[in-house]
């Protein structure tokens, strides 16, 4: 039985339990979810003789194939370590499916990302309870832990940084690793040698607001429909305004259509993402990728003009602007759902 509180998690991915075989990681932060969730699946994958391979399944994967996750985790391998499954909580991953796998005796490794999770959840209790399972908590970066985050971009860039600049950052981030992390990195790059000043984290770190809205886009483009819905909830919540949230879905597709306009008339994206200005910071390189690979040109173009419909409404009639945005960011996503050979 391991339930791993949020301050404990890097001490228990730096070498988990031989008994572990299955890993729940859940909390409010779904870029440190998605973070730890890789390192998790690593780790596992590496205390294996030879390394286990990792493989990803997800909701869509198991529309054709109901019984792929459990045939991966019960079979016996022929070569090399046990695989590593790594996936996402949804419509079907759920308590119900995965109960008789973390309960049995597992061939392979398991590990699962979920959003936020109560005390009493079916899924966080089936982890919390088994021997051979661990939770792990996710919650958002705070004091010693965002000052551990920044200091690992920084110096990996070869940078120093003030102490003005050090509280400048940490007021704007914190909310999501995986965002933080994206704006430290492009913080970096802007800066390029020598320092951080504060002077750098105004010019080009954005406020926590903006990367709520970020959050809202960069689910809804990659067709993660629930996510997409529970960041929106917690942007307007916090008082971002809707019509804010429909303006930045009609940017992303815009900069998705362009970049699928040069990769559909033979250009890399690693060519496309030289040229662009400013640079992004690799984590934001590869969310861009990842949106892409939901998306073709016919598809993007209907989705630009459904953004541009959603966008006149918003200011020229009287619908509420929070159903409109919703309505938008479920549009959005279902499209990006879609497989490619629609």
């Amino acid at each position: 039985m391991v339930a791993v509180k949020h301050q404990s998690a890097d001490a228990f991915l730096a070498a988990p339990d031989k008994r572990i075989l299955a890993i729940l990681v859940y909390g409010t932060d779904a870029g440190l979810v998605s973070e730890r969730g890789r390192l998790a699946a690593e780790r596992l994958a590496a205390r294996e003789k030879p390394p286990g391979e990792i493989l990803r399944i997800e909701d869509a994967d198991l529309e054709n194939d109901p019984d792929r996750l459990s045939v991966e985790l019960m079979t016996v391998p022929m070569f090399g370590g046990r695989k590593i499954v790594r996936t996402t909580a949804s419509r079907r991953v759920n308590t119900q499916l995965l109960k008789p796998l973390v309960e049995s005796d597992l061939q392979g490794c398991l590990v699962v990302e979920a959003g936020n999770l109560k005390k009493d959840d079916g899924l966080r209790g089936l982890f919390e309870k088994s021997p051979t399972a661990a939770a792990i908590a996710c919650y958002a970066d705070e004091g010693a832990g965002l000052d551990q985050l920044i200091d690992e971009v920084v110096r990996a860039h070869g940078l120093g940084i003030s102490t003005d600049a050090r509280q400048a950052l940490r007021a704007r981030l914190g909310a999501d690793r995986g965002m933080s992390r994206s704006e430290i990195e492009k913080l970096a790059l802007y800066v390029g040698t020598g320092t951080i000043e504060a002077e750098h984290v105004e010019a080009i770190v954005g406020d926590a607001s903006e990367l709520a809205v970020e959050r809202v886009v960069a689910a809804a483009c990659s067709g993660r429909t629930a996510r997409a819905l529970q960041e929106l909830e917690r942007a307007v919540t916090a008082g971002e305004h809707p019509q804010t949230v429909i303006a930045a879905v009609q940017r992303q597709l815009q900069r998705l259509h362009r970049l699928r306009v040069g990769l559909d008339g033979g250009r890399s994206f690693d060519d496309l993402m030289r040229a662009n200005r400013p640079p992004l910071p690799p984590q934001a390189q590869r969310d861009l990728d990842g949106q892409l690979r939901a998306w073709t040109l016919p598809r993007l173009t209907a989705a630009l003009e459904r953004s541009a419909y959603y966008s006149q409404r918003s200011r020229q009639t009287g619908a509420p602007d929070d159903l409109l945005a919703e309505r938008l960011v479920l549009d959005i996503a279902a499209r990006a759902a879609q497989p490619r050979r629609s």
